[in-house]
Order: structure tokens, then C-alpha cells, then sequence
């Protein structure tokens, strides 16, 4: 099973982590099921972007990109030339080593 290493995130994962998880299997659902809460405030229907993630190794590895999450992608803050919707990205064979962006475009959360 392919590794996910998680990068340090003072919010979601403060001391970085290694998770395991099933090839076909999206990095969003992968870090939920690791207790890795990252944020994902359209349920994972690739309607929104909370879940933006940069994948800083083995980008290559994940299924390809669809139109819908390019254009969802065009609304992330902080979007790079790696960066991939969670929910949208799943695992193939390949480790992959992925950054939770320190910034969220979530507006439901900023009254916290």
C-alpha cells in the first residue's frame, strides 16, 4: 500500500505523519480515516476547495486531473503548479508526501 506522508500543520497535524492506504483510495478520505481532519466542507464532491492539498512528491502517481477540479482548483488560495483537490486525488502505487496549505478558503470556519 502506497505511503502518504503528511507535512508538518500546526492545526491538522502539528508533528507530520506517515499513513497508509489503499490504492484507489482519495488522499481526503485517507486523512480522515487516519484522524488527520483536514478540512472538506462540500462533503468531497469536488464542489468547493477546503480541501486543497500540495503534493511536494509523487504527484506523477495520482489519477489525473479532471476539468472540474481545475476549475475548482482556480478558486484555492494559496494554488501552486502541484496542488490537487483531496478529494479529487487518488492513490495509486506510488508514496506520495503532500502539504495541508496554511490557508483555507472555508468561510464557515472563520467564526471560530
Amino acid at each position: 500500500m502506497p505511503v502518504i506522508k503528511i507535512l508538518p500543520h500546526a492545526e491538522y497535524c502539528p508533528q507530520g505523519a506517515s499513513i497508509t492506504a489503499a490504492p484507489g483510495t482519495s488522499i481526503c478520505e485517507a486523512l480522515l480515516d487516519n484522524d488527520i481532519h483536514i478540512e472538506h466542507a462540500c462533503d468531497q464532491v469536488c464542489a468547493c476547495t477546503t480541501c486543497h492539498v500540495i503534493v511536494r512528491e509523487g504527484g506523477r502517481s495520482l489519477s489525473e486531473m479532471e476539468e472540474d477540479e481545475e476549475d475548482m482548483l482556480d478558486r484555492a488560495w494559496g494554488l501552486e503548479p502541484d496542488s490537487r483537490l483531496s478529494c479529487q486525488a487518488l492513490l495509486r502505487q506510488q508514496d506520495i508526501t503532500v502539504e495541508i496549505p496554511k490557508y483555507s478558503i472555508n468561510h464557515a470556519k472563520e467564526g471560530k
